[in-house]
């Protein structure tokens, strides 16, 4: 047992990777650490599964007019758990921690989890925000996260890596059983590129339909599945009509069923051009599905290029159209490119080799500010 007591906080709402690597750590922490507890927003999926695997949680709302709560609240966890290091999981939260600092005069250490690749030298006070004195660590999920706060951080030393993780025990199914085909009703021969991922700018839609187009040309017996919502879905809806696809593309929204349908994808189609990391792309190497994606931010840190996946230039529909067409043509390179994968995420990624990374970086602020 590690002589820990952790408070975990994000004040971020949403439902991707970064949150989802928030429960691993969680699960894995909890038999290890002396002590934990987790602040997050409510009605969040995470908040969902906090109550359902009766984690030691507390949840409140978050809006502009909510601060004054949450840094009561932090401060009612620091005290009442005897909090001796603070995990902070988005940058919300990273003022929210920094607030209780300053107000309640804690000297409490902090370590941010950041995965976002943006500039924080914006403004002095981002740029002080990132070099608080309490705030012992910035832990970074890739080198291309680090590469972009550099010229922020006085202290380099500061920073750090942990990438991102997955579950593979939550993703045992490795083979297509037709359950796509069944619920949309395709012919069974129909090839499935998918993609699951926000309709968000960076995750770059726009070009996965253009690869789209010109592989639909050349393979008429392709369907393309995305999976997710947000802000864009209706633009790409109306982008997919206006090329004339609207009868080759499936949008299922939302899925909580991904480790039935991830395996289902002939080839995922990764396009996203400012990823931190790419954290579904390992769960397409749990799942045995090839993989084409983004050369660029923290990807080439998961993809192998050639060996794992294949990488593509940023925004370069031909690329992937012809990355996506050499897997579904070459079925060696596709066995190859699934066994490697599979093996670079065993050696790793998995949440076991991630948690204990983190735990590492944590015990070591502990050591420092304790001795």
């Amino acid at each position: 047992m590690i002589f820990m007591r952790l408070l975990q906080i994000t004040a971020s709402n949403v439902w991707r990777g970064h949150e989802q690597q928030i429960v691993y750590y969680y699960d894995e922490f909890n038999p290890k650490i002396e002590h934990q507890v987790l602040l997050c927003p409510t009605n969040t999926r995470l908040a969902e599964i906090a109550e359902e695997k009766n984690y030691n949680f507390y949840s409140l709302p978050y809006h502009s007019k909510a601060k004054k709560l949450w840094v009561s609240t932090i401060n009612k966890i620091v005290k009442e758990h005897e909090i001796d290091i603070i995990l902070i999981h988005n940058s919300k939260a990273h003022t929210l921690c920094i607030m209780h600092s300053l107000l309640y005069r804690s000297k409490i250490p902090m370590v941010f989890f950041r995965t976002l690749i943006k500039k924080v030298d914006t403004n002095p006070l981002r740029k002080w925000k990132y070099n608080y004195k309490h705030l012992k660590k910035l832990v970074c999920v890739s080198q291309a996260v680090i590469d972009v706060l550099k010229p922020a951080i006085k202290d380099h030393s500061r920073l750090s890596i942990v990438g991102s993780a997955t579950d593979i025990s939550e993703f045992p199914k490795k083979e297509a059983t037709g359950l796509l085909h069944r619920e949309f009703q395709l012919p069974e021969d129909t090839v499935l590129i998918g993609n699951i991922s926000a309709f968000v700018p960076f995750k770059d839609h726009y070009t996965f339909v253009n690869a789209a187009k010109i592989i639909k040309s050349k393979k008429p017996n392709v369907k393309f599945v995305l999976v997710g919502k947000g802000e864009l879905e209706n633009e790409i809806k109306a982008y997919v009509k206006e090329l004339g696809l609207e009868n080759d593309f499936i949008f299922t929204g939302f899925r909580k069923d991904i480790p039935e349908i991830f395996p289902e994808f002939d080839v995922f189609m990764f396009t996203s051009k400012l990823e931190p990391t790419g954290g579904v792309l390992l769960e397409a190497y749990n799942c045995h599905v090839p993989v084409v994606a983004t050369n660029y931010g923290g990807i080439p840190e998961v993809v192998a290029d050639g060996k794992t996946g294949i990488l593509c230039e940023k925004e370069n529909a031909n690329a992937f159209a012809e990355a996506t067409l050499k897997i579904l043509e070459d079925k060696n390179l596709r066995e190859q490119l699934v066994l490697q994968g599979e093996k670079h995420l065993l050696a790793h990624f998995t949440k076991e080799i991630i948690a204990e990374k983190m735990q590492k970086e944590l015990q070591e602020v502990l050591k420092q500010t304790s001795s």
